[in-house]
Formats: structure tokens, sequence, C-alpha cells
């Protein structure tokens, strides 16, 4: 299978199963509300990135590892809702509305650790990447730049995800009133708790 073959395949398998939907979605939203664009591709990058390393373990069939996540999903599922209700706590209970200009260095990096955190989460993300590869017809280990090549699609087609809703939200931002925004904030907050509660749910049955 040729380089930009891996890459097309990739790049369509990131835009398929690259929907920023769930916590992730959610948090990215709230975080262009409340600090603007770039805070939402920051944190959609997290996202993407651990997206990315679940891919690795796909592409190069490295089954000791996705043996061993798959077995131990349901403390993983749990640790990440106790993220998630964090989060959404943190959210809730913010004294005061956050402006943009706040987003400082350590914001950021924050920002992208926790959409990381909470993407690595997900460890059943590898049973869809390896159905998508089968479909695909990608099958078997493939070699190091071939495997590169599908990786990096799939952040692409994931990444242009994160960018059209950053884009989408900062767009409504600028019509919304500001007073409006903690009040915003909040309900992401609450949303977020809510799905906490689901993940440890889904955990524990």
């Amino acid at each position: 299978m040729s380089l930009l073959s891996c890459i097309v395949k990739g790049l369509v398998i990131g835009l398929i199963f690259g929907t920023p939907i769930g916590a992730v979605g959610m948090l990215t939203v709230q975080r262009v509300l409340a600090y603007g664009r770039r805070a939402g591709l920051i944190s959609g990058l997290g996202s993407s990135v651990a997206d990315c390393m679940y891919a690795c373990v796909g592409a190069f069939s490295v089954t000791l590892v996705s043996d061993f996540l798959i077995a131990q999903q349901r403390i993983i599922n749990f640790v990440g809702g106790l993220l998630i209700l964090a989060i959404g706590l943190n959210m809730i209970f913010s004294k005061r509305e956050i402006k943009e200009a706040n987003a400082t260095v350590s914001n950021k990096v924050m920002m992208f650790v926790s959409s990381f955190m909470l993407g690595l989460t997900n460890p059943a993300i590898i049973l869809t990447f390896l159905f998508a590869f089968s479909y695909f017809r990608i099958a078997g280990k493939m070699n190091f730049i071939s495997g590169v090549g599908l990786v990096s699609g799939v952040f692409a087609g994931t990444m242009i995800w994160w960018i059209a809703l950053a884009l989408f939200v900062g767009r409504l931002k600028e019509r919304a009133a500001d007073h409006g925004l903690i009040t915003i904030q909040k309900v992401f907050g609450v949303v977020l708790a809510l799905f906490s509660i689901v993940v440890f749910v889904k955990a524990l049955w």
C-alpha cells in the first residue's frame, strides 16, 4: 500500500470516526466560549493526539498493549469519569467568568493535558480503529512509513473536525452577550457532571 493511499485512508477514517461528540466535544465548546477559538483548537489537539496513540496501537498491531487496555477499560473509564466530574464541578462552582485574556500559557497546557487524558480514558476506541482499518482493507502489520502515513491522516482528519467546531462556536460567541458566558459555562459544567454519572454506570455495568 502506497504512502499516499495510507494518508488518504487515514484522513477519511479521521473524518468519519473523529466527530467531536462526548465529553471532550462539550469541554471544547465551553473553552471556545470562555477563552476563544485558540483554546478550542488546543483542546481538540489534545484529543487528536490521544486518538493517534490508539491509532498507532491498531496500525502497528501492538496486540499486547491493546489487549491490556481493553481488559482494563473498566478502571480506565472510571478514572475518566472522575476527571470529567472534576472538570464539570470546577465549571459549576467557578466564582467568576473567565475572560479570554486570562488564557495564560499554563492554562493552555492544562487544556491540552486534560483533553489528552480524557481521550486516553476511552481505550475502546482501539476497537473502533481496528474496525475502520478492516473496513478499508488495512490489515496486518504495516511498515513504519505506511503506518506513520496512516496515523498522520487520522490526525489530520480529526483536527479538521476540531477546527470546524472552534470556528463555528467562535462565530456564535461573537453574537452572544458577554454576561451570558458564565451561565453557559455553568450549564456545560452540569452537563459534564451528568455525563460523568453515565460513565460511572457504564464502568460498573
